[in-house]
């Protein structure tokens, strides 16, 4: 193929100057038709279109590819591989070529199926150190404990660094936003001036026109604990926060194929936080050369602002307590102290937890559940009842598969054959309210080891306990010793009484 200045060359000689063609083949080495093409023709510059591509890495891996293109396209657009995944899966089986002959067969591939939407420009973005963090939810499946299950990921990201982080909750409740908030700002060590949201109605109560809205009063509280402006975007905008955008799917393609395996939440969360990790210090950052996402957001964190520690973020409601000790919420059931029966209470629900208050007292404190018709009980918060009732002990609910401390296990198995056991060992319970669970298991221990198994050897040793040690003597110096000892001597008072003394 003629390069551009020989083609230049060519008609300049010729054109130009009238130089014949066969001087010009024999000058320039070129074919006699090829130096008549260039003369003839306007054109200045000639193409070549290959219809043919020859492959001579991937030709023989082109089966093993559509075969899992194939398979790819049946799955969810979540779960899909990208081209960098199917890349490295041909690698290990032994794919010798380059990277971009399997992104370009697969593009084309995947055009061929289906038709490409239409594009839309954009205006480029750019933010300064801490100026501003972008909040987004997505769905994700991930196996916790053996079971495939559909989890909310929150995602995070720094608009300058691109530092990002992502964690699992059940749902996308208000207490997990908060929640979320909380974790993201501990780990970027700093929180950014402003904050920037969907129209999510966990954050935004009313959408007006323009960028005017009506933000969630709790949602406020949160941001002015962390001293963030929240600013939401246009509705169907998603570009306005394109960074986490893209973010939900370079972290579904990362990190959720395939999908991760864990036993708890919090197993699969701090996976996920050593992953993001990994994922910044490998990754280049896509507008500052020669640095990694990891190594601009160390430099980022001085422009933070301090980070003022968690926000009590929780979902308030307010319940009534049945005949049973039990509160039913968020189709679940828990059990509070048997002291606030009759009377409302105020239930908070954290994104891990549930707190109980009555008139500014916690009454009950439980793991939060998220199944439907669960009952969660205390044992303890029905031990006052078993002081008046103590054959509940037996069949009680609460009481079943309670796993006591193992000194206090062995005493009410010994006092269960007694015809008072029952009575016996609710008095032992009742005396933790008032020494404490160890010393009642110290004082059980000192009973077992002793023979003697029964309540009132318990309350005895607790009894003793409860007293106070005696005073020690204290030694009196050398010099303040008494050389002669007094006596006894009434004759004294009768000599006063002589002289005159308290006479009337």
């Amino acid at each position: 193929m003629l390069v551009v200045e020989t083609i230049a060359r060519i008609r300049r000689e010729h054109l130009g100057k009238g130089t014949p063609i066969r001087k010009l083949v024999r000058d320039l080495k070129v074919a006699r038709n090829t130096i008549r093409k260039a003369v003839r023709s306007d054109e200045t510059s000639f193409g070549y279109d290959r219809t043919v591509q020859p492959r001579p890495k991937l030709g023989l891996w082109i089966g093993e590819l559509e075969r899992r293109l194939e398979a790819d396209e049946k799955k969810q657009r979540r779960d899909r591989l990208t081209y960098v995944r199917l890349y490295e899966e041909l690698a290990a089986l032994g794919y010798e070529g380059g990277y971009d002959a399997v992104r370009r067969y697969a593009r084309d591939w995947r055009r061929r199926r289906q038709a490409q939407p239409a594009t839309q420009a954009y205006v480029p973005l750019i933010f300064d150190p801490g100026e501003a963090y972008q909040f987004d939810w997505s769905h994700e499946y991930a196996i916790l404990s053996g079971v495939t299950t559909k989890v909310k990921a929150a995602h995070m990201r720094l608009c300058h660094s691109r530092m990002l982080l992502v964690q699992l909750f059940p749902r996308e409740g208000q207490e997990m936003v908060f929640e979320a908030h909380d974790r993201g700002f501990g780990f970027f060590g700093g929180v950014c001036r402003r904050g920037i949201y969907d129209n999510m109605k966990t954050a935004v109560s009313t959408v007006f026109v323009g960028k005017e809205r009506a933000y969630n009063r709790r949602f406020q509280e949160m941001c002015s604990h962390h001293l963030v402006e929240p600013v939401a975007c246009t509705p169907g905008a998603g570009w306005e926060k394109g960074q986490v955008e893209n973010q939900v799917g370079y972290a579904r393609s990362r990190l959720f194929v395939p999908r991760p395996r864990g036993r708890s939440y919090a197993e699969l969360n701090a996976w996920l936080l050593d992953a993001c990790i990994r994922d910044a210090k490998r990754r280049a950052h896509p507008t500052i050369p020669g640095k990694t996402v990891w190594q601009v957001f160390e430099e980022e964190q001085p422009f933070l602002m301090a980070y003022r520690g968690p926000f009590d973020g929780f979902h308030a409601a307010e319940a009534a307590v049945s005949k049973t000790c039990l509160v039913r919420f968020d189709n679940n059931q828990y059990s509070v102290a048997a002291r606030a029966i009759g009377r409302p209470v105020d239930v908070r629900a954290y994104a891990e937890k549930i707190v109980i208050r009555q008139d500014g007292e916690i009454v009950a404190e439980h793991p939060r559940s998220f199944a439907r018709g669960q009952v969660v009980y205390d044992p303890w918060h029905y031990v006052p009842i078993l002081k008046r009732k103590p054959g509940a002990l037996r069949n009680g609910a609460p009481f079943r598969d309670w796993h006591l401390p193992a000194a206090l296990g062995r005493l009410r198995v010994r006092v269960a054959g007694r015809a008072d056991g029952d009575r016996q060992f609710v008095k032992v319970l009742a005396a933790v309210q008032e020494d404490g669970l160890e010393a009642v298991e110290a004082a059980c221990a000192e009973a077992l080891e002793s023979g003697a198994c029964s309540a009132d050897v318990v309350l005895n040793i607790l009894a003793r306990w409860r007293q106070p040690a005696p005073v020690p003597d204290i030694p009196t110096p050398e010099s303040l010793q008494l050389r002669c000892r007094p006596t006894a001597d009434c004759h004294r008072y009768d000599c006063l009484r002589e002289a005159g003394h308290g006479a009337a």
